[in-house]
């Protein structure tokens, strides 16, 4: 077996698509997406999952109907299933997400 650690730097620098995750490793029936992130994404909720946003690079707001929350390289938050949300990054913000496999397998991509 080949051992070899997942460079982060390294997996941003083959895309510049905002918006579009990218699978750099699965664990038992999760998957670790890194996207970049800028401008707003749409008011949405997950009926069946959490979320989670951890922020690698930049800063990033999640809106709520009732308030927001600013996370911060180095900082993360999780969303618990069903709550209505919205992310939002004024300038370029370098993300990961965890998710259940196969969620929103057609806006994500392996990047090797």
């Amino acid at each position: 077996m080949k051992y070899k650690a997942i460079n982060f730097k390294d997996k941003f620098s083959k895309f510049t698509e905002h918006w579009s995750p990218r699978v750099i490793a699965e664990m038992n029936n999760y998957q670790f997406k890194l996207a970049k992130v800028e401008g707003e994404f749409v008011w949405h909720d997950h009926p069946d999952t959490d979320e989670v946003f951890i922020v690698i690079e930049g800063t990033l707001n999640i809106e709520f109907r009732d308030g927001v929350v600013t996370l911060n390289a180095g900082e993360m938050f999780v969303i618990p299933k069903g709550v209505e949300h919205k992310p939002v990054a004024t300038s370029e913000c370098k993300i990961m997400l965890v998710e259940p496999k196969g969620w929103l397998i057609q806006v994500s991509r392996v990047v090797s």
